[in-house]
């Protein structure tokens, strides 16, 4: 195991990879979800980031 986590949308399932971050919401590889803003939201459907749950992939 690599140590990082995949958080998921509860709404529409948007998937965010702490390994591979998302570099085209600004988040780099790498990026753990404890340092993403508390306001972020999830870009696909608006999702406050408290609206997401860890997963298992």
């Amino acid at each position: 195991m690599n140590g990082f986590s995949t958080w998921q949308c509860r709404t529409c399932g948007y998937l965010y990879d702490e390994e591979l971050g998302d570099p085209s919401e600004g988040l780099a590889p790498g990026t753990r979800w404890a340092d993403i803003p508390d306001d972020w939201i999830c870009p696909l459907c608006g999702t406050p980031k408290s609206d997401f749950d860890m997963v298992q992939i």
